[in-house]
């Protein structure tokens, strides 16, 4: 789809269909979208009147201009309350509109910035979550289906009368392509099927962002995780059928004087239990539980395409966790290459595993901060319920505030979580220094706790466990994956 500005008026652009939004609680039109309705002899004004057109959040309502315009149809999109419109209003305000569009098989959209937010809020971000939202909204994952591809929609145009804001427009939507190739990106890699997505699949993606932007690239095998000693990592390994990869993105690596961010995603391609084998109803959801590798593999393509002006470093430890003869075994004891003992109570904790060891691995960067992010805990699923925010557990609370803005930036929400010492209680063990899994209860205080054994540095931790995939599509998120994360991370490196 091609994205354009152009300078003008919204009523005398040639187009399929022009969007124009309208607020619950205030229906008086001002500007562009008041040229719009006189031309049309007041229809839209006199629709509002008579409550056919409410301006409700989600509402939308098709206009047609019978040749009164250039374009052959108004889309009217609700906006809800005007005191409450925000970012991600703009956002789904965009993506309802843009779907509409594709229903009516449009081929060239036009639309006027929301300008009802300029006030408090930059153009450039405005035209970024228009663009966020109307490209995300048309994602569809469709690789292995014959389904026919009714995505008509070639053009989309932003519309502006001011040539002085057409820069800071083109900014935004520079931006906002960058982070929707970036969610793309994760969202392909965690719907596809696990023979495909397999570690080999991850380490080939990040060698291609790597050739992409110039940026140093490293992928371990098992015989290398064997020379550093991942005891860890590897004990998850030990009964998967594909080979495990450890991959490492490097971007401005030589530039030691920038602030140094490093990212660990955890990458279980196939998540079985291993051995302490999980039940087969909903086995074939676990395809996703390498969506914290897929996120900084996102990210990664977001930090090479706007070239960012940090020293970043993606981590993506991957690997299967499967059972057979050559697997780990519940009550087995492993080391970690920081030299810690580990007994393993339940291999389905195996989330945990892989990352202590990239968690170690980051160490050599001399971080200024380390994010990590997994789906890790069903515990956390309950604790915060599914599709409403990630959990967030960190040493530092300037660490902390900053990601919870980005969250509100990107209504990609954290909620910060108690990382007390006292969990450690539940995970003491009579043989080693650790043990991989606590009791029943603080299912996620335990499992950040475990992490925390780990690192020397600043840290976060994100379990995305309960944001990972969705099981209904909404506004600009789809059903499967979601790619939750990639915007989170790369607005905090945007304004760190």
């Amino acid at each position: 789809m091609e994205i354009k500005v152009e300078h003008g008026k919204i009523k005398d652009i040639d187009a399929d269909i022009l969007v124009i939004g309208t607020f619950e609680d205030d229906k008086k039109f001002t500007g562009s979208v008041d040229q719009i309705d006189i031309a049309l002899d007041r229809e839209i004004s006199t629709l509002l009147e008579m409550g056919d057109i409410n301006g409700e959040l989600d509402e939308i309502t098709v206009i047609y201009t019978f040749g009164k315009i250039k374009a052959k149809r108004i889309v009217v999109v609700g906006l809800g309350m005007k005191d409450a419109f925000d970012l991600e209003g703009v956002r789904v305000a965009a993506a309802n509109a843009i779907k509409k569009s594709r229903n009516l098989k449009a081929e060239t959209i036009a639309i006027s910035l929301f300008s009802e937010i300029e006030s408090v809020i930059p153009i450039s971000f405005n035209a970024q979550a228009t663009i966020e939202g109307a490209m995300l909204a048309l994602y569809k994952y469709r690789v292995f289906s014959d389904e026919e591809q009714n995505d008509t929609i070639k053009r989309l145009i932003i519309v502006e009368s001011d040539k002085n804001k057409i820069e800071d427009i083109e900014r935004g939507i520079s931006r906002a392509e960058a982070l929707v190739n970036g969610v793309y990106l994760t969202r392909d890699l965690v719907n596809m099927p696990p023979n495909i997505a397999t570690p080999n699949k991850m380490a080939e993606t990040a060698e291609a962002i790597a050739e992409r932007y110039g940026m140093g690239l490293f992928i371990g095998d098992r015989d290398w995780a064997k020379q550093n000693e991942m005891g860890a990592y590897l004990s998850v390994a030990k009964g998967a059928g594909e080979e495990p990869r450890f991959v490492v993105l490097e971007h401005n690596i030589d530039n030691i004087d920038m602030d140094t961010i490093v990212l660990v995603g955890k990458g279980i391609t196939f998540d079985s239990g291993g051995i302490s084998l999980k039940p087969g109803e909903r086995m074939a959801n676990m395809k996703s539980d390498m969506a914290g590798a897929g996120v900084v593999l996102g990210v990664m393509e977001v930090v090479g395409k706007l070239n960012i002006p940090l020293r970043v470093i993606g981590i993506a430890p991957c690997t299967e966790n499967m059972p057979d003869a050559y697997a780990t075994r519940p009550a087995d004891v492993v080391r970690a290459s920081n030299g810690k003992t580990i007994e393993i109570i339940n291999t389905d904790a195996e989330g945990r595993m892989i990352l202590a060891d990239a968690l170690v691995y980051a160490t050599r960067y001399q971080p200024d901060a380390v994010i990590d992010l997994a789906t890790l805990t069903g515990a956390c699923v309950v604790a915060l319920g599914q599709g409403i925010t990630a959990g967030l557990f960190t040493t530092s609370e300037q660490l902390s505030e900053k990601l919870v803005i980005s969250g509100k930036n990107t209504n990609e929400r954290v909620w910060p979580m108690p990382l007390w010492d006292v969990y450690k209680q539940a995970m003491k063990s009579n043989i080693a220094d650790i043990k991989n899994i606590g009791g029943r209860y603080g299912g996620v205080g335990t499992s950040a706790i475990f992490l925390k054994q780990f690192i020397d540095y600043t840290w976060a931790h994100l379990d995305i466990a309960g944001m990972a995939l969705s099981s209904e599509e909404k506004a600009y998120k789809p059903k499967g994956a979601t790619g939750f994360g990639v915007r989170l991370l790369a607005d905090l490196l945007l304004n760190w």
